[in-house]
């Protein structure tokens, strides 16, 4: 029986310090925060891989992200999540760079009006910020709620980089 590698390397930029990403042979399966968290999920299975091509174009797609420019990310990736999450995911995606929707627009556009909670529980099972963007999607008020946690001050700086905040 063949057991599926799984390798990691770290990206880092200041305004989010460090980010790690995770991956098989052939796809992009998480992106996170915290090296705590990356243990926890995957333990001993990991094997460091700087040169991964999935990396490679990954930091590449990241680097000119955090230049200013509008990032299509073309990694393949593996994403798994219920119906729901899909569909909030997709709604995430066409949200233009620079732009925002309050949770509760987002619930409007799926049709789940009574969902705003849901959304945000959506936003928080993401596994691949900044590929399906969630810090685009703020509070009704314009308040920058939740992002990856406790990490709103990095949603800020992402908003700002994008020129929707000053």
């Amino acid at each position: 029986m063949m057991t599926t590698r799984i390798f990691y390397n770290k990206f880092y930029h200041p305004i989010i310090g460090d980010l790690w990403m995770v991956a098989n042979d052939k796809e992009l399966i998480r992106l996170l925060f915290e090296k705590e968290e990356l243990e926890k999920i995957f333990g001993s299975k990991l094997t460091e891989w700087k040169e991964h091509p999935i990396f490679i174009q990954l930091s590449k797609e990241l680097t000119g992200y955090f230049q200013g420019e509008d990032v299509s990310f073309s990694v393949p990736f593996s994403i798994q999540g219920t119906d729901f999450q899909k569909d909030v995911w997709n709604v995430m995606c066409k949200i233009p760079y620079g732009e925002t929707k309050s949770y509760k627009e987002v619930a409007e556009i799926i049709e789940r009006p009574k969902a705003v909670r849901a959304i945000g529980q959506a936003c928080k099972a993401n596994r691949f910020p900044f590929i399906i963007p969630c810090h685009r999607i703020i509070g009704k008020s314009g308040a920058l709620t939740g992002y990856a946690g406790d990490k709103t001050s990095i949603k800020e700086k992402l908003l700002k980089l994008e020129g929707h905040l000053q």
